[in-house]
């Protein structure tokens, strides 16, 4: 063989390997859930289950769920354009900003219970007092109102806070020995967190830097460590847990701690509309629907609206259901079959069915 037909050879056997190469390892697109149903894990040990350790979040798309001790952050350092941190309203958290920007000239001369601990019940003006304690669950965007204000890019406008994790707990014992003291700063594209319990006399500072794939970086005080709670934004669209939220009655709204709500992913633009059975049912419910459903941002859209506690009818509620769009626009159906003993369940395992409407 002379070297030209050496050369053609060659470049054949080459083309021949990279075609080849490239039959075999395609571009795989993970599929996306036909629906399931799952039974959701909020139960960690031996706890009631209406005071669940599990938040539950569930990925549509992917047919799974993560169940995360709802205990073990206190705080959540936003990964979007803003510098914002919020509260773990999973744990009942509790913040009390001071007039001071020295960690080490604070101490427990500046601390009072009533000061963390959240008054559950109030209503009228002691409500409004009591809603400021923690990131204000009656926003549609859990950002637009936190306790800890917006991360200035002045260090010297950024105050100490107070901090607890425990403050809307009902068995919540709140102590200069529980409390923590930090300062939040701005850095790059980040954060420097300053922290340290109330008595001590030096601080621990950490970086923490801004994650595009997350909502958050979580922290946890009492670990002194980042922690993973939340899945990529990407993959998750709801969350069940107890939580800070508020009830009504005669007058007026106030700050309550409520098991088993849900809310939706609506930072990474997951939304959520309601379907009255008496409309359409679950079963008949079909893409030909869609164009009546009209679409709900906010990250209460299912809220405490699919379940009832107290009376004689508790049990999930059978006069709706719910059409929820991921952030990758797949559109499922999705009802909620038990989540008590009255229906047929258990308490701190409700069961979920969902099925997909139409593919994004």
């Amino acid at each position: 063989m002379n070297k030209f037909t050496q050369l053609v050879a060659l470049l054949c056997f080459t083309t021949a390997f990279t075609s080849c190469s490239k039959d075999e390892n395609p571009l795989v697109e993970v599929p996306v859930s036909d629906g399931t149903t799952l039974t959701l894990n909020g139960i960690a040990g031996a706890e009631a289950g209406s005071s669940a350790a599990n938040s539950v979040y569930i990925d549509l798309s992917g047919a799974q769920q993560t169940a995360v001790l709802r205990n073990s952050w206190a705080l959540g350092f936003y990964s979007g354009n803003e510098f914002k941190v919020v509260l773990n309203g999973a744990s009942g958290a509790s913040a009390k900003k001071l007039d001071k920007t020295d960690l080490n000239a604070v101490t427990e001369a500046d601390f009072k219970v009533s000061d963390l601990t959240i008054a559950l019940g109030a209503t009228g003006p002691d409500a409004e007092t009591e809603f400021k304690k923690f990131d204000d669950p009656r926003e549609a965007n859990i950002l637009n109102k936190t306790a800890i204000e917006t991360v200035s890019s002045t260090d010297s406008e950024n105050k100490v806070y107070l901090v607890s994790p425990i403050g809307g707990s009902h068995s919540a014992v709140i102590s200069a020995e529980t409390v923590y003291k930090v300062r939040i700063l701005r850095k790059a594209n980040g954060y420097t967190l300053q922290y340290a319990k109330l008595k001590e006399t030096t601080f621990k500072s950490v970086d923490i830097v801004k994650d595009a794939n997350s909502n958050y970086n979580f922290f946890s005080l009492t670990d002194g460590k980042p922690v993973s709670v939340e899945p990529a934004k990407a993959n998750w669209d709801l969350v069940w847990s107890w939580t800070m939220y508020y009830g009504t009655n005669q007058d007026g709204i106030f700050p309550y701690s409520f098991s088993d709500i849900v809310f939706s992913n609506s930072l990474n633009g997951v939304q959520v509309a309601q379907v009255q059975t008496s409309v359409v049912s679950y079963a008949n419910f079909s893409e030909s629907n869609l164009s009546a459903v009209t679409f709900n941002a906010k990250r209460d859209a299912i809220g405490d609206k699919w379940r009832n506690t107290t009376g004689t009818a508790i049990g999930v509620k059978t006069d709706s259901f719910y059409i929820v769009k991921d952030g990758a626009g797949n559109i499922y159906k999705l009802k909620f079959n038990s989540f008590h003993a009255s229906d047929g369940g258990v308490r701190g395992k409700p069961v979920v069915e969902y099925k997909l409407v139409k593919k994004g």
